[in-house]
């Protein structure tokens, strides 16, 4: 049976408007704002900003992380200022080392991306007291609030800051500072802070506020930016997947979240007589569907993972991460920002959220991983690959998507609940738009989708397709092209999802194989269209019309994986690779491949040969290795409680000395090889809490929930010849603690309490550098 359904596709309506912030307060040159989305150079642009916090990642690491995420497709690094992480006693502010943000920024613009700084004072960041130091924590003051006595503790602190960043916090430097975080009732203090930002010396062309719990806020004085995650830390361990979680996975135009930061909003003091010094600015919760109407729709915590409380340890799939996103797109978004990117390590010990900080969560100490595209180890997950085609995407038809509002079906979900329902947007103008599919959501497989076909009705034509109906295979996320014009060409419609464009004497459109969905492309030649399929492969298919020419490369299904876009705004400035190995490149486009084999491969499209080529590579450094370390126990666990106490509902993780007390204790092996800036330990343990001790010191820790604990030999300061032991806790099969299924399943299989060291191995990867004879155009382009 034909399960048609059908959308209207309008493109915008009169003129957009345009707010004073960034275009006619805090002027950045070739950027615009308006309620459409954001300009720069006179194309659309869509932003992709990743969280990557400098005081949790070794300054060595700095260059290389950023490039980790520039071969992401991320083009903005975003980063809280943790006061705590600075200031810890009053008035010794510490800049130095790896808490140099001044260096961090930097290192971002001379890697040619940009930076958003979200400078709080309260970033939270689950950083104990939400990065307020101990002493302002303890100052007899009404905090998060204009009461004078706390607006003197920040104004040093912003003075200290400012002093730091050395004349960087500026439009040219900086493309949006962040106020607070999660304020969701206090409009009158976000611009108090803003302009006490504005007294030290910091500004930005875009100043920004998270909008979620139906926050109020200073109307036209912040950019409201709404959050997504799959599942989260905050919720008390005995709960289902919430609604809040379950509802990113549909394409809607609500935006607010009610759930993000639930757990610590009323625990915040209030106040109810805000001073606001004479001045009311004009405040009130987003509006319908939790958007502003002077402002686009804009995100900076969709979640890139999740972190892992002691209490709730979620552990979201590549696919969990990317859907979000997918969604999100589909829905509108004119700024696609991730939390975190990058993972990292807390600076010290007991700087982490805790029961003992006042918070309803525990923490680990130090691991900050967050299950992120890009681990705290510096190994990538793979949610970085299908995130990176989402963003390679978005960077090849920012310009196009910018005059492309978001429509819905008219027959939509009924529910939450609804499975059944086939899940679709359309991102279009009066000729042209993107269809996007999403079948995939955690824990509760989506479809399949029987008989799908889909009608977009533009004014003038109505485009159906595919040509017959499909069947969309749970876990699809398909972005469609529809009546996409190129090279004179116009692809009415195609069954695979649009990667990037070419240029070239034939330009060339990069599409993906949706698994399980055949490819097929539909070609309007004046009032004809024509409807071929296509085998994907490594060669092109040339498509000829009256108009012009265009070659189509369907990548297979099996290849998706391996696929890397070397942005650039223009088709010239684009190159596609394809390499099984982690690839990443400098500025002037070089590119360099870590590899776990004996030798590094990378194919580079060449379109006036229309094939993949070879690139030369050197080794650089390194040697592939992979190690087996085979841990002797020197200390057997003890039996555990099934609890150690809780804080309201939520259970409370063990203090150090219970660990040290319970734990079974392994030393390991320590190689030559944990010298290599690339090696990395990779222990797959089951139990409760893990610690990584070096000479008698906790370097590193982490909670189990089933994932494979990453360890950056180097960065964690595991040395050769050092004293290496590992800390395992059991898990008592009684623990009121959330576990993702697998991990529950093994748990509730064990004999009482858990514990299990499978295997600890060392691996390294040799580093290889592309070789070049001549300068190119990549070469030539500017930083």
């Amino acid at each position: 049976m034909d399960t048609t359904s059908s959308v209207t596709s309008r493109g915008w309506t009169g003129p957009p408007s345009r707010p004073a912030m960034a275009n006619e307060l805090d002027v950045r040159d070739g950027l615009e704002l308006t309620d459409r989305g954001l300009r720069r150079d006179g194309r659309g642009w869509i932003p992709v900003s990743g969280e990557l916090h400098y005081s949790r990642v070794p300054r060595e690491r700095w260059g290389e992380r950023v490039r980790q995420v520039r071969a992401g497709g991320i083009d903005v690094v975003s980063t809280y200022v943790p006061w705590i992480h600075h200031v810890a006693a009053p008035g010794d502010a510490r800049f130095d080392g790896g808490l140099d943000v001044g260096a961090f920024v930097d290192v971002v613009r001379a890697e040619g991306l940009d930076v958003v700084l979200r400078i709080g004072p309260w970033v939270h960041g689950e950083i104990r007291n939400g990065g307020l130091p101990d002493w302002v924590q303890a100052a007899p003051v009404r905090h998060r609030t204009n009461d004078p006595a706390y607006l003197d503790l920040v104004r040093t602190w912003f003075g200290q800051l400012a002093g730091a960043l050395d004349g960087r916090g500026t439009p040219a430097t900086v493309l949006a500072i962040q106020l607070e975080n999660e304020l969701d009732d206090r409009p009158d203090h976000l611009l108090r802070l803003k302009r006490l930002a504005r007294e030290a010396g910091m500004s930005s062309p875009i100043w920004t506020a998270t909008a979620w719990g139906g926050a109020r806020l200073p109307r036209g004085e912040v950019l409201p930016l709404f959050g997504g995650y799959a599942d989260g830390f905050w919720l008390d361990a005995d709960e289902p997947w919430h609604p809040s979680f379950r509802a990113h996975f549909f394409f809607s135009h609500v935006w607010d979240d009610p759930g993000i930061g639930a757990d610590v909003r009323p625990a915040r003091e209030t106040d109810a007589d805000d001073a606001t010094d004479g001045h009311a600015p004009t405040a009130e919760p987003a509006g319908a569907g939790g958007t502003d109407a002077a402002f686009p729709p804009a995100t900076c915590e969709l979640g890139g993972g999740m972190a892992t409380a002691y209490h709730r340890r979620p552990w979201p799939s590549a696919r969990d991460v990317a859907a979000v996103a997918h969604t999100k797109i589909g829905n509108g978004s004119t700024w696609q920002g991730y939390y975190m990117y990058a993972g990292g390590t807390n600076p010290g010990p007991d700087l982490q959220e805790s029961h003992a900080s006042g918070y309803p969560n525990d923490l680990a100490p130090l691991g900050y991983d967050f299950h992120a595209p890009v681990a705290a180890s510096g190994r990538l997950r793979g949610s970085h690959a299908l995130l990176r085609r989402q963003h390679a995407f978005l960077g090849a038809f920012a310009d196009l998507l910018a005059t492309m509002p978001s429509h819905l079906p008219d027959v939509l979900p009924a529910g939450v609940e609804d499975r059944a329902t086939p899940r679709w947007a359309v991102r279009g103008n009066d000729e042209s738009g993107f269809l996007l599919l999403n079948a995939h959501q955690p824990y509760e497989p989506v479809g399949p989708h029987e008989d799908a076909r889909f009608t977009v009705a533009f004014p003038g034509r109505t485009v159906t397709l595919p040509s017959t109906p499909v069947v969309i295979p749970p876990g699809t996320m398909a972005r469609w092209p529809v009546g996409l014009a190129a090279g004179g060409v116009t692809v009415e419609w195609a069954t695979a999802s649009v990667l990037t464009l070419l240029a070239g004497p034939v330009p060339v459109l990069v599409l993906v194989e949706d698994e399980g969905i055949a490819v097929e492309v539909a070609v309007r030649d004046g009032g004809t269209v024509g409807v071929r399929p296509l085998v994907p492969g490594r060669r092109p298919h040339r498509i000829e019309t009256s108009g012009g020419r265009l070659d189509v490369l369907v990548v297979p299904a099996a290849e998706a994986d391996d696929l890397w876009v070397q942005a650039g705004d223009a088709p010239d400035a684009r190159r596609l690779l394809l390499s099984p190995d982690e690839v990443t490149w400098d500025v002037s486009g070089l590119v360099s491949a870590r590899t776990p084999r004996a030798k590094a491969r990378v194919l580079a499209y060449d379109v006036p040969r229309r094939s993949f080529e070879d690139l030369p590579l050197a080794l650089v450094e390194g040697a592939a290795e992979v190690l087996d370390l085979r841990p002797a126990m020197t200390a057997a666990p003890g039996t555990v409680p099934s609890s150690y106490g809780s804080s309201g509902r939520r259970a409370s993780a063990p203090d150090a000395g219970t660990v040290a007390g319970l734990a079974a204790t392994f030393v390991l092996d320590a190689p030559a090889a944990l010298d290599d800036p690339d090696a990395c330990l990779e222990i797959d343990w089951a139990g409760d809490v893990a610690q990584l001790v070096v000479d008698g010191e906790v370097v590193d820790d982490q909670l189990w929930d089933g994932s494979p604990w990453l360890v950056s030999s180097v960065d964690r300061g595991v040395r050769a010849g050092a004293r290496i032991e590992l800390r395992l806790l059991p898990l008592s099969r009684e623990a009121p603690v959330h576990l993702p299924p697998p991990a529950r399943a093994r748990l509730r299989d064990s004999a009482g309490q858990l514990l299990a060291l499978d295997a600890v191995r060392l691996s390294r990867r040799a580093l290889w550098r592309e070789r070049r004879a001549a300068a190119t155009a990549l070469d030539r382009r500017a930083p």
